[in-house]
């Protein structure tokens, strides 16, 4: 017998063994894989209330914008997180990786970058969620090392440390003109940029916005007074929003606000249509 008469008969021999005992072994029970328990029963479980954990999503392909059937799905990853989202980041670099852009033309103001945040904007606008831009990936850093180190090379180390902090300062300015009022930093020399931008940011306007915040408030309160429909509450809550992130990220403190007319009991309301209602019901009571 040949090598494949004997390979063919040993594979008919297995394969009637298999069909014989597949033939008497019983036949198990099909089950379904246990579903998958919801957010807040696994968190019932691990004894935390509903909503304890919180979470802030990546924006970083370009289907995290548009899916195939031409909707956004932004909305429905924010329905998805059960309200536990706090915040939604665009991932700069992998975006526009995902947008066949080369490593060399990555940056945060790229045209695509802008078309993100601004469907990211008008996704959560009004959803209590904070929304943060990328970072600039060029460090700040020497680009010679050494214990001794020429003229020369001082100097071009202070302009490679000089250019990155302008390019980094250009970038968080853009993204605060864009009503992104976070951003990331990827190494330690980065952030004096970020303070000193922030608070350049807000306090080269402070003085015009105390202004318009004090003559708003006494405009909008006479009417209020007077029995007048004032509908422009939300351009009012606009400036106050500019003093209640300048207060956040530390360029004022609550000394500053006096100049803007409102008091700090009326600052904490953080709601401008709640300090109207404040000062309607004091005028009441002082009236009365």
């Amino acid at each position: 017998m040949s090598l494949a008469d004997e390979a063919k008969r040993r594979w008919r021999t297995s394969a009637s063994t298999s069909r014989t005992a597949s033939a008497r072994a019983p036949t198990a029970k099909k089950t379904r894989p246990p579903r998958p328990l919801p957010g807040r029963w696994r968190a019932g479980r691990l004894g935390l209330a509903h909503g304890a954990l919180r979470m802030e999503i990546m924006i970083e392909v370009t289907q995290a914008l548009l899916g195939p059937d031409g909707r956004s799905p932004l909305l429905g990853f924010l329905d998805a997180c059960e309200g536990r989202c706090v915040g939604a980041h665009l991932g700069t670099y992998d975006f526009t990786a995902s947008c066949n852009i080369t490593a060399a033309y990555q940056v945060m103001d790229d045209r695509l970058c802008e078309l993100a945040k601004g469907m990211m904007t008008l996704a959560y606008a009004g959803t209590g969620i904070f929304l943060s831009d990328g970072a600039t990936n060029v460090m700040p850093v020497e680009l010679h090392r050494a214990a001794q180190l020429t003229d020369e090379q001082i100097e071009e180390n202070r302009t490679a440390v000089h250019a990155a902090w302008q390019l980094s300062q250009r970038h968080i300015r853009h993204s605060l003109v864009g009503g992104f009022y976070q951003g990331w930093d990827l190494h330690p020399a980065q952030l004096p940029v970020r303070y000193a931008t922030c608070y350049a940011f807000f306090l080269e306007g402070l003085a015009q916005a105390a202004e318009r915040l004090r003559n708003f408030v006494e405009k909008a309160a006479q009417a209020t007074l007077m029995g007048d429909v004032f509908d422009d509450a939300a351009r009012g809550q606009g400036l106050l929003n500019f003093f209640l992130r300048a207060l956040k990220c530390g360029a004022i403190d609550l000394d500053d606000i006096v100049q803007t007319g409102l008091t700090r009991e009326e600052f904490t309301l953080r709601s401008f249509a709640k300090i109207l209602e404040s000062r309607r019901m004091r005028a009441i009571v002082q009236s009365g």
